[in-house]
């Protein structure tokens, strides 16, 4: 005969104290806050915050590295699907923002920088980024990116 298992839980292991008492649930809301806020504020540029995200990661890896980056690179950059980026992207590119150009050496990899109107919206998208991160975090904006950086981070590793 075999000994029943334990099924307790470990002691050390906190009691539920409801939503209101959770930092994931607060995080849900105040990137659910900030996005509206973002969408907002974006809309009249005639940018959604994930085509800026996109674009920007797309202007800032190219003006920090050798060559264009690819589709790939912004899409894991960004924190973006690979499929959505490539739509989204498709969309920058129809509309005069961005440059997609096959690699001189795999014509398979897409090279993506962004035109000079897009690099004007970007330059745009930002001042309205930085307000917005001022207006809606004040002085506790780095303290609150580190943490938010180290979340990251562990989970990164978790998985």
């Amino acid at each position: 005969m075999t000994e029943p298992e334990d099924r307790s839980e470990p002691a050390s292991r906190p009691e539920p104290r409801g939503p209101l008492m959770s930092p994931g649930f607060w995080l849900h809301h105040a990137a659910l806050a900030w996005r509206q806020a973002f969408d907002r504020q974006l809309r009249p540029l005639g940018l959604t915050p994930t085509q800026f995200m996109l674009l920007a990661s797309a202007g800032w890896l190219a003006a920090t590295s050798a060559r264009p980056p690819t589709q790939q690179e912004v899409a894991d950059y960004a924190g973006a699907d690979r499929m959505m980026t490539s739509k989204v992207l498709q969309g920058l590119v129809d509309h005069g923002l961005a440059i997609r150009q096959p690699d001189p050496a795999d014509g398979r990899v897409k090279r993506l920088r962004p035109t000079p109107a897009g690099q004007e919206l970007v330059r745009r998208g930002v001042r309205v980024a930085i307000d917005l991160d001022a207006e809606m975090f004040g002085p506790d904006g780095d303290s609150l990116r580190e943490t938010l950086e180290r979340i990251t981070a562990r989970a990164r590793t978790a998985s």
